[in-house]
């Protein structure tokens, strides 16, 4: 049975505008979110401060006045930052209580070595304690990610395959997971790569039992709406767009021509905030990244 504040966040993400702030870089990708952030380094010396840094980076965006539940229904957040503070609360509480934001929790452990044009995700043994502590803070869903380099149908079938089985014990927990099979937008078999892709999810889709919803989080496709079936599947709770390396004018552009998508960006949404600006200029960068990606989701 969904809990008060689970029920509010659902009824949230199904009827209100909006998009979903990825914050959820972790070991491997925090030295170059904090670098983009204008933080080299040199000016950190252990795993801790860079933590603790990139900790101090969220909280400026989350705590900032234009990050709010108005355009932003969800945060994705990294382990990391749901075990820390966010102004007194736990970081989860903070999105929910003071921002009505929905918080999700990164769970995967990274990506295993490429093999059949992809990378599946490395196993996750803790799993169950750490959807155990979610659900003891209110997160309402979960992110997990593999990628697709190339049009190898076993590849695609093996990642789509291992999505769905990890999203099921998510399912279990109470959690909503979002399913990410990242298409990488470089590949050279990118549209081909997409058709095996919509392909295995709708399978999967399909043997997904009444009153079990996911969520999809999907590389901006070639072709404008290709993903729109997935968008109107009955098991489809909503299909959110990776930026996946593009500038975020590109990545707008692009999610503006596909209906019912909307934005799940990392780098596109924290593009031109720096640790030297001013919190006025910082505010207003911020302000108007979050407006244009407000925008391009209603579209």
């Amino acid at each position: 049975m969904a809990s008060q504040a689970q029920q509010a966040m659902l009824d949230k993400l199904k009827t209100q505008t909006g998009f979903i702030a990825a914050l959820d870089q972790s070991g491997g990708s925090t030295p170059k979110a904090l670098r983009l952030y204008g933080i080299e380094e040199s000016e950190y010396s252990s795993d801790e401060e860079m933590f603790n840094l990139v900790h101090e980076m969220r909280t400026r965006i989350i705590t900032s006045t234009p990050f709010s539940g108005e355009r932003v229904l969800g945060a994705i957040l990294f382990e990391n930052t749901l075990d820390r503070e966010i102004e007194g609360m736990s970081s989860a509480h903070y999105l929910w209580q003071k921002k009505r934001v929905i918080p999700f929790l990164k769970v995967d452990k990274g990506l295993a070595e490429e093999s059949n044009g992809v990378q599946v995700m490395k196993p996750m043994p803790g799993l169950d304690a750490l959807l155990a502590k979610a659900v003891a803070q209110n997160v309402f869903g979960t992110k997990m990610r593999s990628v697709v380099k190339l049009a190898n149908h076993q590849g695609i079938k093996d990642v789509v395959a291992q999505q769905f089985e990890v999203g099921k014990q998510i399912l279990a927990a109470g959690l909503v997971p979002i399913i990410e099979p990242e298409v990488d937008i470089h590949s050279p078999q990118k549209a081909e790569a997409e058709a095996l892709l919509k392909l295995e999810i709708l399978t999967q889709l399909n043997l997904l039992n009444e009153g079990q919803e996911v969520m999809l989080k999907l590389t901006l496709p070639t072709e404008a709406n290709f993903y729109k079936e997935l968008v109107d599947h009955p098991r489809v709770l909503k299909v959110v767009a990776l930026s996946g390396g593009y500038s975020r004018e590109e990545a707008n552009a692009k999610l503006a021509e596909n209906q019912g998508m909307i934005a799940s960006f990392s780098r596109a949404l924290t593009e031109g905030v720096s640790a030297q600006q001013t919190q006025e200029e910082f505010e207003a960068t911020l302000d108007t990244a979050i407006e244009d990606i407000y925008q391009a989701s209603k579209a």
